[in-house]
């Protein structure tokens, strides 16, 4: 496929593009989409061919025998990853917010403590607050653009209310691809403070610049004891619609209480879900993220070039995710004058930086998983809106 084609997904229901006015203040017919975490691309022929192979069906019932789906899951982290997955591991939930909202309640209690390392994907603090738990924000040090953990100021803020940490591997925003001795150093972490670790690797298949994505069951052999992993094919795959996460949990006892709560929530995938994803992780999947991944870095090249030459705007460097994080502190602006000139004179609908925790100010997030005909024109919006900075 090419991932040129330009999509017109206006009027089709699509959150990104038909959401954008009522969430954004910007028009669909004028604007450009680059917010939610949603690409642009037509999923893989891969998928496509699977999900025909239901309709010309024509029947939607209950699915049985998830065998196929836990091996191609189990396959996909074993050959792109090096992470050897025993089936019966899995989980399938709706999603990942699902399955933060889930953990919580199978391992914490109202009240606890959640440690996040912000600014980091705002959804989790959300999921975190609507279950009547604390948000422990432990913002990340910005040393020459780049993100870093500081475990010593971590080390102080714990209260012993604390009961899990939320890791985002690679991170989103700020496109951090973690280094061994970096996971090395969370791990530790949850070690001395005895906190459980949802690891959400989502973005695991997107990373760029010769960086390797490390799992953290990789990390260290005993972390399994306190480990919750949380990886899906939609981001990879253009597949967040149909909602399928999967948790995969090694450790037997904490897989018990998981399972429980599943149970009495009565949580299963729908099987469109499944189809999907058992298609994606395959080797015609993995020849076409081979090809995404190229294309997208380039996007990735071309929007900090052309961002990176505004005077006052900075994008962060990144090694993972299409998800651009730009700094506009040295425009000497207002987060409110900078939210306007993007949505209000370049037309274009981005994620507000303050959302995402501790250190967004003057922060946008910007999504240039789409045509590349798009991310230039973005530019050239970008470079007009702030002209009297130039």
């Amino acid at each position: 496929m090419s991932f040129d084609q330009v999509l017109d997904l206006r009027g089709n229901h699509s959150l990104k593009w038909d959401g954008m006015q009522n969430l954004h203040d910007v028009s669909p017919d004028d604007g450009l989409s680059m917010w939610v975490a949603d690409m642009d691309f037509r999923s893989p022929d891969c998928v496509q061919d699977a999900v025909r192979q239901v309709q010309r069906r024509g029947h939607y019932g209950y699915f049985y025998d998830f065998a196929d789906y836990k091996n191609a899951i189990a396959w996909w982290m074993q050959s792109r990853h090096g992470w050897h997955v025993e089936p019966d591991w899995i989980f399938t939930t709706f999603g990942l917010c699902n399955a933060l909202g889930l953990a919580l309640h199978a391992y914490t209690a109202p009240g606890d403590g959640v440690v996040l390392f912000t600014p980091v994907y705002h959804a989790f603090a959300r999921v975190i607050g609507a279950a009547g738990r604390e948000v422990v924000e432990c913002p990340l040090a910005n040393i020459d653009g780049r993100y870093e953990m500081d475990f010593g100021a971590y080390d102080a803020r714990m209260t012993g209310r604390e009961k899990m940490v939320v890791l985002c591997s690679p991170h989103n925003p700020g496109g951090r691809v973690w280094t061994l001795k970096e996971l090395e150093s969370v791990a530790a972490f949850c070690e001395r403070h005895d906190l459980l670790l949802v690891s959400d690797e989502i973005h695991q298949d997107l990373v760029f610049d010769g960086a390797s994505h490390i799992p953290m069951p990789l990390v260290t052999a005993d972390i399994s004891k306190r480990l919750i992993m949380m990886t899906a094919p939609s981001k990879t795959f253009n597949t967040a619609g149909p909602h399928c996460g999967q948790v995969t949990i090694q450790d037997p006892v904490l897989r018990s209480r998981f399972a429980a709560v599943m149970a009495g929530l009565s949580v299963s995938p729908n099987t469109f879900g499944v189809v999907m994803t058992t298609a994606a992780y395959s080797e015609p999947g993995a020849r076409w993220v081979d090809d995404l991944v190229i294309y997208l870095d380039e996007n990735r090249r071309l929007f900090d070039q052309g961002i990176n030459a505004i005077p006052g705007l900075k994008s962060m460097r990144m090694a993972a995710t299409y998800l651009a994080w730009v700094d506009f502190s040295d425009t000497g602006m207002t987060m409110d004058q900078v939210v306007a000139r993007v949505s209000q004179s370049a037309r274009i609908a981005a994620n507000h930086g303050p959302t995402f925790g501790q250190g967004g100010d003057m922060f946008m997030r910007f999504n240039f998983g789409t045509q590349r005909s798009r991310v230039s024109e973005a530019v050239e919006r970008m470079a007009a809106a702030f002209s009297d900075l130039q």
